[in-house]
């Protein structure tokens, strides 16, 4: 939606957990969306991530940095086409940063040295069962990113998969950063809305950018 009668306002979802409406412009939507296209494409491309148990997850996704697979990371698409993964630009560990100072004030960012994306992509009936992002050796804050369609995100405890949560909407160009006492909370994504993408982005689906630290000892290019 181009025009709101009542501007969203940002909103601290839980302790450590704040949503920020519309921080990328258009123009930042539309680069970071052709950067996803690049990324996306082979070797080390786009993929479908299949569980330990031999299920298959609705949305496909593609790493930067370190490749992501349940429940661990790796230096080449262990899962996949077996290639190298994608660097992680120095760009996108700034973008994070600011992120970070944008959502949950000066000095929360702490220098932290973003080194992995995590990009997932949700066709119409794409959904993504609640989960905690806590594969990584740091407890610096996530930051997501979303694009195109619209979704109820999911935001829930640190203890279970189960109520207390909070359904958040997602559109296009939001922020939402979670860390500290948040940083482990359960999260998921029960449902997407088709056809709600900002028509001049020209993406039909939704794609969310997760920033992350690593903090592995030998992280870095």
């Amino acid at each position: 939606m181009d025009a709101e009668l009542f501007p969203r306002p940002r909103t601290q979802v839980a302790p450590g957990a704040v949503h920020v409406p519309d921080w990328l412009d258009p123009a930042q939507q539309r680069d970071l969306l052709a950067a996803c296209r690049d990324w996306a494409r082979p070797p080390a491309g786009l993929r479908t991530v299949r569980t330990p148990g031999g299920g298959t997850m609705t949305a496909r996704q593609v790493c930067l940095g370190r490749h992501w697979y349940p429940y661990g990371y790796a230096r080449t698409v262990v899962d996949g086409d077996g290639a190298p993964v994608k660097p992680f630009p120095a760009w996108l560990g700034e973008l994070g940063r600011r992120a970070v100072t944008d959502a949950l004030g000066p000095g929360a960012a702490q220098d932290a040295a973003y080194d992995i994306a995590l990009i997932n992509f949700y066709d119409a009936g794409a959904r993504m069962g609640m989960h905690r992002d806590s594969d990584e050796k740091s407890d610096a804050p996530v930051v997501s990113l979303s694009l195109g369609d619209t979704c109820v995100f999911r935001f829930g405890n640190t203890g279970t998969r189960g109520r207390p949560y909070r359904d958040v909407t997602l559109r296009s160009g939001d922020l939402f950063v979670f860390g500290g006492p948040s940083r482990l909370a359960h999260h998921g994504v029960p449902r997407v809305h088709p056809g709600t993408a900002p028509p001049r982005l020209d993406l039909t689906g939704r794609l969310n950018i997760t920033l992350r630290v690593s903090g592995f000892p030998d992280a870095g290019p």
